[in-house]
């Protein structure tokens, strides 16, 4: 369960990077700079934010299963490797 709170707070922190423009047509285009290629475009604002956040989500699935190297965004490194204790031997004596 640990990693599906670090990977919230892994999107929770990259949308706060997240840029959006108002194009000609009135629609929207999202975009997190960070995370290449992470794209988004919606008739409104709010549409456009879940678009993208649905596209990053897919994003770093997808990064994760194919083993690119993601950015670290708000200090989560999701690059690192896990962690394992050394299990010792066990001795009867």
């Amino acid at each position: 369960m640990a990693i599906r709170f670090v990977l919230s707070d892994y999107i929770e922190k990259a949308m706060t990077y997240a840029v959006y423009d108002k194009l000609e047509d009135g629609t929207f285009a999202g975009r997190i700079p960070q995370c290449k290629g992470v794209v988004a475009f919606a008739r409104d604002l709010r549409k456009c934010e879940a678009e993208l956040r649905s596209t990053l989500e897919d994003w770093i699935f997808v990064g994760l299963k194919l083993g690119h190297r993601l950015p670290i965004v708000g200090g989560i490194n999701l690059n690192k490797e896990p962690n394992h204790e050394r299990m010792g031997a066990y001795q009867t004596t």
